[in-house]
């Protein structure tokens, strides 16, 4: 999958990754962007952080340019806190 063809199927599987371990978007402490052509995509990519990621606090982001990925042109690595270490409380409780 391509970035410029469907930006937000990017975040949709971030958020069932962090789904998955019980976390959401508010969890995540750190991102990396990796892209092949980062003054053609960063609009996008600041579109999409934006509309699912939201308002501060922001994690801590760090985008890389680079020549090239395996099959891709552009990829994400989220790291999130565990919900326990979040509040203290079980997710559910937030």
């Amino acid at each position: 999958m391509y970035l410029a063809t469907n930006p937000p199927k990017r975040a949709t599987v971030s958020g069932a990754v962090l789904a998955a371990a019980g976390c959401r978007f508010d969890d995540v402490v750190d991102v990396t962007t990796f892209h092949t052509d980062p003054d053609d995509q960063i609009a996008t990519v600041l579109a999409v952080r934006a509309e699912e990621i939201g308002g501060p606090p922001y994690p801590n982001w760090t985008a890389v340019g680079v020549n090239w990925l395996a099959g891709f042109d552009f990829e994400i690595k989220v790291v999130a806190r565990t919900p326990s270490t979040t509040s203290g409380q079980p997710a559910d409780k937030r």
